[in-house]
């Protein structure tokens, strides 16, 4: 290994000479307590380091030793259930080993080197294989089924394998290469930076089911995809993140706090292993990894998180697991980039942002994706990106939610001021869309109901013009509005807080399936076309509006529990009865 000396120290930025046979990239270790970092620059024999850890102390003539690795991730049994810092250390080692504050120095293995599990082979002696063949599986949770994959770049027959227990370190099984035996253990490594490779990327159709009826109807995000959710403080960010999380149709979360504030850290920590998967019956921490660099730990440690938990995310893809990543929050890793980039001088780009930030970000998103992973069985696997993005003041027009508009293609923009009329999720339904609405459309007209598409179609006409209406009767008052448009005012309104506005700590409102999704919207629609019949029977439209009960009806829906849906369309039919009987009496009264 090759050492350097420090020159210079400038917060998180080290600059050190005597690093010619270093390679940008390289891990290395800075200083005496052997602080971890990274080279991010080479200028002849002198390198840029960023380093993971608090640089106080650190002076010039400190050595700098390189590993000659890049800044790699240990991919193996032992992920799940875990939560590490921004360079995959486990935090509960390091307090184990220092106390409740990140030390200095501190070296921990990410995976446990002690525990053993239970390997079972899927494959024989004498068998070929290469990479991404899966040779077995340990059980790793009880919800997750960890395979164990062919690390790639290895090719060749099987030589020996055999079940039992092994810790992660352990040789499980012999290939013999072209190049002499290779042994197999349960883990393997993998550069963070570099995407994990796969057989071909898939165009993704099916929706990631969330639960939320704003996003699943209005605004869907495919199995597979990308998308942003921006907004000012207080609107909700964090929360539609844990939503998405503890609801999304995926097999595999992982979760990262990139930046964000400690207590929200701990929110995670303390709801997801009481939260009860409805999938499984068991905690959602059973089938979830958390990356936590939360705003007071080391700033180049953030700029690292993000990789870290994507190349975690593409490693479950590989076994044919559907993932949702969650980065929370962009903004922050963003910020520390700019940080960086203002450390080493390098021209800036708008608002001080460095010139590559779109690159990086779309480096960061393009990892997501349905793809056909290696292997011999052709199987699929799904990473959905969901970055939330905070823009100092809401502005969406600063520089990170913008290139992060042109790579994703869903975007929930949160509204301040919904947040402040307490209307959760906060998504404004005027600014959002999704691209994937095409295809998720058709494969909603096919799974759930051939009525969806004209459904979200009509409801999202009616929220459209009761925008342009809300303007006149701003400017001219309501009385200035027919009657038929008044109406349109009102099954808007319906829309919106009957159906829209979602609880996310009630029990039965957190969460609501495709098919009571679908019979709500057709309820609330559907007390827009009886009243559209009373209208032109000759009703007065006050009496319309005055239905109190079956409006109260109606809003309660949402609360009603998905072993009992055909409650809903009893309602539907109460209301169709009820309207014929303010139509008689109507008539009864002209006659």
């Amino acid at each position: 290994m090759k050492s350097g000396r420090i020159i210079k120290v400038s917060g998180p930025l080290v600059i050190a000479e005597g690093m010619d046979e270093a390679n940008i990239y390289d891990v290395v270790k800075v200083g005496n307590k052997r602080l971890i970092g990274e080279i991010i620059e080479m200028r002849g024999d002198k390198a840029s380091i960023q380093v993971y850890e608090e640089t106080s102390g650190l002076g010039p003539g400190d050595p700098v030793v390189t590993t000659g690795e890049p800044l790699s991730v240990e991919l193996g049994p032992g992920l799940i259930e875990s939560m590490f810092d921004g360079i995959q250390r486990p935090l509960d080692a390091i307090m184990e080993k220092a106390g409740s504050f990140l030390t200095k120095g501190v070296e921990v293995l990410p995976l446990n080197r002690e525990k053993k599990w239970h390997f079972i082979p899927t494959i024989n002696v004498g068998d070929e294989v290469k990479s991404g063949y899966i040779i077995g599986t340990v059980q790793e949770t009880t919800v997750v089924n960890h395979k164990i994959i062919v690390p790639y770049g290895v090719e060749g027959k099987i030589k020996s394998i055999s079940e039992g227990d092994y810790t992660v370190e352990e040789t499980v099984a012999e290939v013999e290469t072209a190049n002499g035996i290779k042994k197999l253990t349960l883990m393997q490594k993998w550069p963070v930076r570099r995407g994990r490779p796969y057989a071909e990327k898939l165009n993704p159709a099916a929706p990631m089911v969330t639960g939320q009826r704003i996003v699943d109807t209005f605004f869907p995000v495919a199995k597979g995809g990308a998308a942003c959710v921006p907004g000012p403080f207080g609107s909700g960010k964090t929360v539609v993140q844990h939503q998405l999380a503890k609801w999304g149709d995926a097999e595999i979360v992982v979760y990262i706090g990139c930046g964000e504030r400690g207590n929200e850290m701990t929110d995670v920590l303390n709801e997801f292993p009481e939260l009860k998967d409805p999938k499984t019956g068991e905690t959602l921490m059973k089938r979830t990894v958390l990356i936590a660099n939360t705003s007071n730990m080391p700033v180049a440690a953030r700029e690292a998180s993000i990789y870290t938990g994507i190349t975690i995310a593409e490693y479950f893809r590989d076994m044919g697991y559907s993932v949702a990543l969650m980065a929370d929050s962009t903004s922050r890793w963003a910020e520390a980039l700019r940080e960086m980039s203002g450390r080493l001088e390098e021209m800036p780009g708008d608002e001080g942002y460095p010139a590559y930030l779109g690159s990086r970000l779309a480096d960061f998103y393009e990892r997501a994706g349905k793809v056909i992973c290696l292997g011999e069985d052709g199987r699929e696997g799904a990473l959905t990106a969901i970055g939330a993005v905070s823009p100092p003041g809401g502005d969406l027009s600063e520089p990170v939610t913008q290139a992060t508009l042109r790579i994703v293609k869903v975007f929930w923009g949160l509204d301040a001021q919904l947040a402040y009329r307490r209307h959760f999720p906060a998504i404004n339904w005027l600014n959002s869309y999704s691209l994937y609405l095409e295809k998720i459309g058709a494969w909603m007209n096919e799974n759930v109901s051939e009525e969806w598409v004209e459904l979200r179609t009509r409801a999202m006409t009616l929220l459209q013009e009761e925008a342009n209406l809300q303007e006149i009767v701003r400017l001219v008052g309501i009385d200035a509005l027919s009657e038929k448009d008044r109406l349109k005012l009102e099954v808007a309104k319906s829309i919106r807080e009957d159906y829209l506005m979602q609880n996310a700590f009630h029990d039965v409102d957190t969460y609501a399936s495709l098919d009571k999704q679908y019979k709500m919207l057709k309820l609330v629609l559907a007390f827009g076309d009886e009243a559209e019949r009373a209208l032109k029977a000759g009703v007065y439209l006050k009496k319309i509006i005055d239905m109190e009960e079956m409006r109260d009806k109606i809003a309660r829906a949402k609360y009603i529990q998905e072993t009992e849906l055909e409650k809903i369309e009893q309602i539907r039919v109460e209301l169709n009865k009820a309207m014929d009987k303010l139509i008689a009496e109507e008539g009864v009264a002209n006659a």
